[in-house]
C-alpha cells in the first residue's frame, strides 16, 4: 500500500472544520413574550403590555397595591396597537381600573394625577378617561389570614361576662390587639 493514501487529509484554512449548522445565539424567554402575547392583549384592549408590566412604576407602589388596570376601551375608529408619531392626534382610551372597594374614594380623588402619570409615561394622551370598577383585587386573596379567637383560658378577665356574644366579640378584639407587632 502506498503511504500517501494513509495520511490524514490536511485541515481546512483556519485550522477548524467548517460547522454543519449556522450558530444561533441563545435568547432569553422574555424576548419572545411580546410577540406571543400581543394577540391576547389586543383582544382585551391592551395594545401593549407595558401598562400592565410597569403599573407600579407608573402610578407608584402604594396606589398599585389597591388599584390595577382591568382593560382599555378605545373609541371606535381608533386602531389598536397604533403607537406611532401620529398618536398625539387620536382620541385617548378609557381605562377601566379595578379598585379595592375600601379605597375607591381615594382613587377617585387621585384620578387626575393617575391620568397625568400614565400619559406622561407614554409621552402622549394614551388615556383620556378613568372609570373605576369596585371589586377585590386578585392580590387581596394572598393577604395574611386574620388572627383567630384566643382560647377562653387566655382571657380570665372576660369569664365574668354573662352575654356570650359580647364575650366572644371582646375576645376577638383582644386577639386583634395582641397580634399587632409594636
Amino acid at each position: 500500500m502506498p503511504t500517501e493514501l494513509m495520511q490524514p487529509a490536511p485541515p481546512p484554512q483556519g485550522g477548524l472544520p467548517a460547522p454543519r449548522y449556522a450558530y444561533v445565539p441563545a435568547r432569553a424567554v422574555g424576548a419572545y413574550l411580546p410577540k406571543l402575547t400581543r394577540k391576547a392583549f389586543e383582544t382585551y384592549g391592551f395594545s401593549t403590555a407595558t401598562l400592565l408590566t410597569d403599573w407600579a412604576a407608573i402610578v407608584g407602589v402604594e396606589t398599585a397595591g389597591f388599584a390595577a388596570p382591568e382593560r382599555l376601551k378605545w373609541p371606535r375608529g381608533a386602531g389598536l396597537g397604533e403607537e406611532d408619531a401620529n398618536a398625539r392626534g387620536r382620541a385617548g382610551a378609557v381605562l377601566i381600573l379595578r379598585v379595592d372597594p375600601a379605597r375607591a374614594l381615594d382613587v377617585e380623588y387621585k384620578g387626575q394625577q393617575i391620568l397625568e402619570r400614565i400619559n406622561g409615561y407614554f409621552g402622549y394622551r394614551a388615556v383620556a378617561e378613568l372609570r373605576i370598577l369596585q371589586a377585590p383585587l386578585a392580590s387581596a386573596a394572598k393577604a395574611p389570614a386574620r388572627p383567630g379567637i384566643p382560647p377562653a383560658s387566655d382571657a380570665p378577665e372576660l369569664a365574668g361576662i354573662a352575654d356570650e356574644r359580647l364575650r366572644m366579640a371582646l375576645q376577638r378584639l383582644k386577639g386583634g390587639l395582641m397580634s399587632r407587632t409594636p
